[in-house]
């Protein structure tokens, strides 16, 4: 009955997920120039899957002391299995790093600016709200608006929520996304982007055959026989998938802006 759930989401997330897998912004990714432009919106996306993981970590496991046994281990080794590669797995030159700070090193030796996720990351460190500190930042909008539906679902504080937006926004489309990212950045002329084909990489190598089935593994577990959760877990897959729709095509319109201005 429970894999016949998943089987129904993932077959009602099918027409979403071929508007990510068929979107313009992957064609219009043919160059360093046109990669930077990504990374510097796109940046944003790998900070805050961090704060989607950390809450599910913080619901499902125990995070604090005393230290108390909780009572599904499953869950436990679940998040804690995907949480040690996340924030603490090898880059290229084999240094122990979370894949964000992989992302920010990739930039870096692409020539990207980090300037403003930094600032970013400073200003919430000072306890400002990611909320307001958004809303002051000249980004793009649709970088707002997922960021701020990301923690809109980590604010209700219902893991099974959380967890969709977790697996069926992020983890289990990943490999599709950056499966094609992968092929038309490498099918360019501009080969200086060494550190962010690893990124991609890895993430296609840990999602596909690890960190997906996981998650799904996970929302079983969460939802169970609970009709009102499985439902649930659908819409917030839906919005997930849409905000990610609506991501990629205010970078595009980015992309294509930023190349005008280079005419």
């Amino acid at each position: 009955m429970i894999n016949t759930k998943i089987e129904f989401i993932e077959s009602e997330l099918t027409g979403l997920r071929k508007q990510l897998k068929e979107h313009a912004l992957y064609k219009n990714l043919q160059s360093t120039e046109d990669i930077k432009v990504f990374m510097e919106s796109h940046v944003y996306a790998v900070w805050d899957f961090m704060s989607l993981l950390k809450a599910i970590q913080i619901d499902l496991t125990t995070v604090s002391t005393p230290w108390i046994p909780k009572k599904n281990s499953n869950l436990v080794r679940f998040i804690n299995e995907i949480t040690l590669a996340e924030e603490s797995d090898f880059d290229k030159d084999g240094v122990i790093k979370s894949h964000f700070e992989m992302y920010l090193d990739a930039m870096k030796e692409m020539g990207a600016s980090t300037a403003k996720i930094e600032d970013f990351i400073h200003q919430i460190s000072k306890s400002n709200s990611v909320e307001d500190t958004m809303e002051d930042m000249d980004i793009l909008s649709s970088v707002k608006e997922f960021v701020l539906y990301s923690f809109s679902v980590i604010n209700s504080n219902e893991t099974h929520k959380i967890a969709s937006a977790f697996t069926f926004g992020r983890e289990d489309i990943i490999p599709d996304m950056f499966l094609k990212i992968v092929a038309e950045a490498s099918s360019g002329n501009d080969k200086n982007f060494d550190s962010f084909l690893y990124y991609l990489n890895r993430h296609i190598e840990l999602d596909g055959d690890e960190h997906g089935p996981l998650s799904l593994k996970m929302i079983e577990e969460l939802c169970g026989n609970d009709d009102q959760k499985w439902e649930e877990v659908l819409v917030v897959a839906k919005q997930s998938l849409q905000v990610r729709i609506n991501l990629w095509s205010g970078i595009e319109q980015a992309l294509k802006n930023h190349k005008q201005e280079l005419v």
